[in-house]
């Protein structure tokens, strides 16, 4: 047993690799800020439906001007011990790869130095440097991180049983449940419940004392 024994690690992007929610931050330049960190937090808990939260939050975010992704790009950290883990796992020739109910117009931006082998998140309609409000495409929800998970593996012809999967909210549950090991990272209640190893260090890279 060991780390030899996988190959693939995916992970949750917003408080799991940064230490931020990313549409929060989006949010903040808007009049309600509070009112989605709210949304934010109870979607994360499992108490609402995923797509219909979204579709609330980035409605609320309309008429933004594009230029905010940078500036919230700026903002964003890594989490402790994110960056470390992923280049020692790289030396074990891990393949890498990260899938958010966040959005790509960001993440592409802020993930563009690591080369990551995947990367999924939701797509912000912009029309005219503006926000319209609306997402483009199907949602990146707790059903579509699992198959992610599935799709990754499948790209490089690697099991599930060799695939580690880390988030922090119940958007993570399928894909937790479908690795071949699940993490918690300082996660909500009912994502520890379905872990295999739950971290609640401030660290990420704590993971390896586990592999």
């Amino acid at each position: 047993m060991g780390i030899s024994q996988y190959k693939l690690i995916l992970f949750d992007v917003d408080s799991t690799l940064i230490q931020q929610e990313v549409i929060d931050l989006l949010a903040q330049r808007t009049d309600h800020g509070d009112s989605v960190a709210s949304i934010t937090n109870r979607a994360m808990a499992g108490e609402l439906d995923f797509d219909q939260a979204l579709i609330e939050r980035v409605a609320l975010l309309k008429g933004l001007p594009a230029s905010v992704i940078d500036e919230v790009c700026a903002e964003i950290t890594f989490s402790p011990g994110a960056l470390d883990l992923i280049a020692e796992l790289r030396k074990h020739n891990f393949v890498v790869g990260a899938v958010s109910g966040g959005f790509i117009n960001v993440l592409s931006k802020l993930f563009h130095t690591l080369n990551l082998d995947y990367l999924r998140a939701n797509n912000l309609e912009i029309e005219g440097d503006v926000l319209t409000g609306r997402v483009l495409g199907s949602i990146v929800n707790r059903a579509a991180k699992k198959d992610s998970l599935i799709e990754f593996a499948a790209q490089h012809s690697i099991n599930l049983s060799e695939t580690i999967a880390v988030g922090d909210g119940a958007n993570d549950l399928e894909m937790i449940k479908a690795a071949g090991l699940g993490v918690s990272f300082r996660g909500k209640p009912i994502l520890n419940q379905a872990a295999d190893v739950t971290l609640t260090d401030t660290r990420l890279d704590a993971l390896l004392e586990h592999l």
